[in-house]
């Protein structure tokens, strides 16, 4: 599976992107997908993360009630919509996958197989 993340770029605080990851090379009907972000000098860190069916999502919390995943896999498709952003959201967001049937709250965290190669988000103040 290669995925492509896109949709990236600069607004100014309080305002909305919206992310796209496109997958191709294969379903992604059994893959949970997440969204992560790079911060510079930061280490990578999980954002939000959706199972296969897309009704379960989870969010870290600083995410939560501004951001919502969601996908389409007919379209092979992940999205992530952002609101109220701010400053600190400023980062490079990478979309990834894992095979795999079952996802709990800690799991979708980690492991992920497969890495888009990311797109910035420039918030500014």
């Amino acid at each position: 599976v290669q995925l492509q993340a896109f949709g990236g770029g600069s607004v100014q605080s309080g305002g909305s992107l919206r992310l796209s990851c496109a997958a191709s090379g294969g379903t992604i009907d059994i893959y949970v997908m997440g969204w992560f972000r790079q911060a510079p000098g930061k280490e990578r860190e999980f954002v939000a993360g959706i199972n296969w069916r897309g009704d379960n999502a989870y969010y870290e919390d600083s995410a939560k009630g501004r951001f919502t995943i969601s996908r389409d896999n007919y379209q092979k498709m992940v999205y992530l919509q952002m609101s109220t952003l701010s400053p600190e959201d400023t980062a490079v967001y990478y979309c990834a996958a894992k095979r795999t049937a079952t996802v709990s709250a800690k799991t979708v965290r980690v492991n992920y197989d497969y890495w888009g190669q990311g797109t910035q988000v420039t918030v500014s103040s």
